[in-house]
């Protein structure tokens, strides 16, 4: 069990599995730089930050709801949770996570909305078999069962991000141009330097080394 002082946003499980130096750079160095990516999904994330409930007949939804598990050592707030009540007058919850984008094929998403349910269980004793991500490009939910695989994963990335933030170590940046050409963190990493880098030391390298003797 980790103390109140020691949770770590939820947040920084996605920022570990996407980067582990921009994690560090985020919740270590506290660094931060926006851009139109981030903009885009800090606009989307208003309106469900903003909190209060809706009711639709058997579903009501709750607006940035506070999230915690000492269990986990994690804390933040879900965009949406809908209770759905089942036959009896049980009602179920059912996290909703709120992404800008497009479905991915990692499983970076998912990670993090069984992170929610996870502190959901904890936080209400009950179980939360299902969510859903909801995709602003697509306008549309990916139903995503929250299986034990899942759980194990969240498990897992929880120890090894609370490792890093206590080490205060950021790592080394590496170049991937999939990831970091639209990384808001990019002038901050400066992740094209290490390439430049190493090929300046791989030149140097190759000029010092003694001629091969031909004769």
């Amino acid at each position: 069990m980790y103390s109140e002082d020691d949770l770590i946003p939820l947040s920084a499980l996605q920022h570990y599995l996407f980067c582990q130096r921009q994690c560090a750079l985020i919740h270590v160095e506290r660094a931060w730089t926006e851009n139109r990516f981030t903009a885009e999904g800090r606009i989307q994330h208003e309106r469900v930050d903003a909190g209060g409930t809706e009711n639709r007949r058997d579903t009501r939804q709750v607006f940035g709801v506070a999230l915690r598990s000492l269990r986990l050592g994690l804390s933040g707030k879900a965009d949406v949770v809908e209770f759905h009540r089942d036959s009896g007058e049980v009602w179920v919850p059912y996290p909703v996570e709120h992404k800008r984008g497009r479905r991915k094929r990692e499983d970076w998403d998912r990670i993090q909305l069984c992170a929610q349910a996870m502190c959901l269980e904890e936080m209400l004793g009950v179980g939360v078999p299902e969510g859903a991500l909801f995709y602003g490009k697509e306008r549309r939910r990916e139903v995503v069962g929250l299986d034990r695989n899942l759980q194990e994963q969240v498990e897992q990335i929880a120890y090894e991000v609370h490792k890093l933030l206590i080490s205060g170590v950021t790592p080394s940046p590496v170049y991937r141009p999939e990831r970091c050409d639209n990384c808001s963190m990019r002038p901050s990493c400066l992740p094209e330097k290490v390439g430049e880098k190493r090929q300046v030391e791989s030149w140097l390298k190759k000029m010092m080394e003694p001629p091969c003797d031909t004769t």
